[in-house]
């Protein structure tokens, strides 16, 4: 005989509301300040110029996407999707990974060309609007940051606006080499510095984002640990089937057989799992005896 018993703890550790707003703010800016750079770079014959704003573009959509995942997310659970459509918010950061590689080989082989036919522009003009982007770049990298630190989707949003401000940084003194010494070619070794960050935070940030979708279980849990602090537990005989995921990046789910002869040590269990390794989402079935090799996962 067994039973099933389910206990589900809620995580408040959310990306707030006004930061979402603020990020829809922020891909309105971003997009002006893109037609801005586009028609500066047409008229200061700067390829470089016409390259960031293609870049800022796309880092602008990746401020959408989040918004659109943060949105999605914030959805109740329904019939269908009975976890509901917190990962979402991990599909989203996925994306924006994508994007982040992609913009980064794109900055990689436009830094390459730069420095092989180095391109004569306007150094003056693009100082100026280079100057206007690092400032709106610094205050999307300021809203960003506050959810960075515990929201993959949002710190993709993050490094993608860093990587701009840093652009702009690069823009600037580039604009300052051409004017003062006729140095093209620093526009090109910027380039090439900010790909390379680029492309080293998406490798770097795959596998985290990755194992949330393929249900593998959390890096800083050791599920043998999870095992022997469930059989050091009263009563408890046996702890077999054992699986442990993220449901979303800071809901993590258990799901065991658990051999006993008391259902009440479920309460225990249920409290110690959240208590020690911050486990949120509890689905135990107890038996009387060992069900054995009876299920193959």
């Amino acid at each position: 005989m067994s039973e099933h018993i389910h206990i589900h703890h809620h995580h408040h550790n959310e990306v707030t509301q006004k930061s979402v707003r603020l990020l829809i703010l922020s891909f309105v800016i971003n997009m002006l300040l893109s037609v801005a750079e586009i028609i500066g770079g047409i008229i200061s014959g700067s390829v470089s110029l016409i390259g960031d704003a293609l870049h800022n573009t796309s880092d602008a959509f990746s401020i959408l996407i989040a918004v659109i995942a943060f949105k999605i997310g914030n959805k109740k659970a329904s019939a269908k999707y009975t976890y509901g459509f917190k990962r979402a918010e991990i599909i989203g950061g996925f994306v924006n990974l994508i994007l982040l590689f992609i913009s980064g080989c794109y900055l990689l082989a436009e830094g390459i060309e730069r420095l092989i036919n180095p391109q004569q522009i306007d150094g003056l003009l693009i100082i100026w609007i280079s100057v206007l982007a690092l400032i709106i770049d610094a205050l999307t990298a300021k809203i960003s940051h506050h959810d960075a630190h515990h929201n993959s989707n949002m710190k993709m949003v993050f490094i993608h606006n860093l990587a701009d401000a840093f652009g702009s940084i690069g823009v600037i003194i580039s604009g300052l080499c051409i004017m003062w010494f006729d140095l093209y070619r620093v526009d090109g070794i910027v380039a090439l510095l900010i790909a390379f960050y680029m492309i080293f935070q998406s490798v770097v940030s795959f596998p985290q984002i990755v194992n949330i979708l393929m249900n593998a279980a959390p890096d800083n849990i050791d599920i043998e640990q999870v095992k022997n602090s469930l059989l050091a537990i009263k009563n408890i005989k046996n702890v077999h089937h054992l699986h442990l995921w993220c449901i979303s990046e800071h809901n993590v789910a258990i799901e065991c057989h658990i051999e006993s002869d008391n259902n009440d040590i479920i309460v225990e269990a249920t409290q110690l799992l959240k208590d020690k390794f911050g486990i949120t989402h509890c689905n135990f079935q107890v038996e009387n005896k060992s069900c054995g090799e009876c299920c193959d996962l």
